[in-house]
């Protein structure tokens, strides 16, 4: 066989694990850290019995991570399973203290979904323009997280020996397994943002990376074919635990360049015992070996004696199909048509779900201030995805962690819309009720009190129009000749007449006007 690589193909299927936040475990009445109310507790204090498996102790299933899952399962066109069972998954874990995992193996909740990916364009964004791909679910199931092992101390400090923090142990975990279908790192990347945000818009996550709410484990080989047209299938490598976006593009891109090498060296091809874990160094930017990859009959799966099946009729798939808000590329989909958004700023609007329903409570308060609900959602976007973003990112916050309210963001729009502020005051206006000693104050009054109103005096700004056109004659012929776009450069001669007290938009209507363009 020719050594000499042709070509060299990207093969991709994800494992995501997301843990849900219901107020309790999954099979103990301990809270359950993936809850608002119990993230910050210390160490080792959401534990029971049950999660430390001493004797006698039962587990008794959580209905509410049954539905949230079920939730989950629908959004990604799942079918959903009449009926289901718990699993144990022997396998050591030292920081799940009974010896084995409560799993689901071959009667999984949710199983055969697909999601419709969309293009990809050069900066890994979703492209509205390019033919969505379908990426099938295998399937998503429920299980019991385990705990967490730490290696240093509170602080970095060196330690001698590993410490363990149960609280994590019997959290519920629901584990979404896609096809083999992604060729691209920023595909999975894109599929990764899209679920986590599905995932919050329902309800059933924070969705905290840092916090370790969802986690990416992609599972990558490559098909690689030699100049003499021998094609080899190098082995899968799992990476575990990817807590970012950033991680899951750079390990992926990683192997895609290693396995080629690797197999050059080794000879290894796709099969069984061959899979192995991997971990992701961020800093170096390279994989590294953790251990050889169990295959299934290695965990000695049978059926958990002390959970009962669970059957789910139509009645209770219908109730929770009912529960299954709005989602994000259905509110892309609205927000381009009711509010005339480019598909893009809609998208951006999207991006987090805390700033996406900011942006709504603000459409409502202006349209209840009596601005046409199409006008609304346009001007809202606008300062979201303008004043709001620039000082988002500026300080590393979303939108709606700036300060301002909602209810204050409307206000600004309409002072906006009834041309009582011009686009530079309307933005300042926007900066300072983000500020602390402004966090409740009345845009109007604020705006009227720092002289930021626009003071309408039509026979001024007539006068600033008619100089405008005076100093500028050719420009002004060419708009007379139909030539609309160039009165922007009249508009900018009379804004430096107005010393920036006129609005830019009424002054275009006016120059347009009078030069009967």
């Amino acid at each position: 066989m020719s050594t000499a690589i042709h070509s060299v193909q990207l093969v991709v299927g994800m494992e995501v694990h997301v843990e849900l936040a219901t107020r309790t475990k999954m099979f103990s009445s301990a809270p359950n850290p993936a809850h608002p109310e119990s993230d910050t507790s210390p160490p080792n204090s959401l534990i029971d019995p049950t999660v430390l498996a001493l004797p006698g102790s039962l587990p008794v299933m959580n209905h509410a991570a049954v539905e949230m899952a079920m939730m989950v399962g629908l959004a990604l066109n799942c079918q959903i399973a009449e009926q289901t069972k718990w699993d144990r998954k022997s396998y050591f874990y030292p920081d799940l203290p009974k010896g084995y995992q409560i799993s689901q193996y071959d009667l999984p909740l949710c199983f055969d979904g697909s999601f419709q990916l969309p293009g990809v364009d050069a900066a890994g964004r979703a492209d509205p323009d390019a033919p969505t791909r379908n990426i099938g679910i295998l399937r998503a199931h429920l299980e019991e997280d385990a705990g967490k092992l730490l290696h240093e101390a509170p602080g970095g400090h060196h330690l001698d020996c590993s410490i363990v923090d149960w609280n994590r142990a019997g959290t519920p975990l629901l584990e979404i397994v896609t096809q083999p279908d992604f060729r691209s790192a920023d595909e999975v990347v894109l599929f990764a943002r899209m679920l986590r945000n599905i995932c919050r818009f329902l309800g059933v996550t924070e969705g905290i990376m840092q916090k370790g709410h969802i986690r990416f484990e992609p599972n990558i080989n490559t098909l690689i074919t030699f100049s003499d047209g021998t094609l080899v299938k190098t082995p899968i490598v799992e990476i575990k635990n990817l807590n970012s976006f950033k991680a899951v593009k750079g390990a992926i891109e990683y192997e895609l360049s290693e396995q080629p090498r690797r197999y050059l060296a080794d000879r290894r091809v796709l099969g069984k015992g061959m899979k192995r874990t991997m971990g992701w160094d961020d800093s170096a930017g390279v994989t590294v070996p953790q251990r050889e990859k169990e295959d299934a009959d290695d965990y000695r799966y049978f059926p958990d004696p002390d959970l009962v099946p669970v059957v789910i009729d139509k009645g209770w798939r219908s109730r929770v199909a009912a529960r299954i808000p709005e989602l994000p590329a259905a509110r892309v989909a609205r927000y381009v048509e009711q509010f005339s958004l480019t598909t893009k700023d809609a998208a951006a609007l999207l991006e987090e779900r805390d700033t996406c329903f900011f942006f709504e409570s603000a459409v409502e308060t202006l349209v209840t201030l009596g601005v046409e609900r199409s006008r609304a959602g346009k001007r809202t976007a606008n300062f979201v995805l303008q004043s709001g973003a620039k000082r988002a990112n500026e300080r590393a916050l979303q939108v709606n962690e700036l300060g301002i309210s909602p209810a204050q963001l409307a206000h600004v729009a309409k002072l906006r819309e009834d041309g009582a502020l011009n686009s530079n005051t309307a933005d300042e206006l926007f900066g300072l009720l983000c500020e602390p000693q402004h966090r409740n104050a009345d845009a109007a009054v604020l705006a009227t009190a720092l002289g930021m109103l626009v003071a309408r005096d039509d026979a001024e700004w007539e006068a600033w129009c008619d100089r405008a056109i005076a100093a500028n004659p050719k420009v002004a012929a060419d708009v007379r000749s139909g030539k609309q776009a160039a009165v922007g450069r009249l508009v900018g001669e009379a804004m430096k007449l107005s010393v920036g007290r006129a609005d830019a938009k009424v002054l275009r209507e006016m120059l347009l006007k009078k030069l009967g363009a």
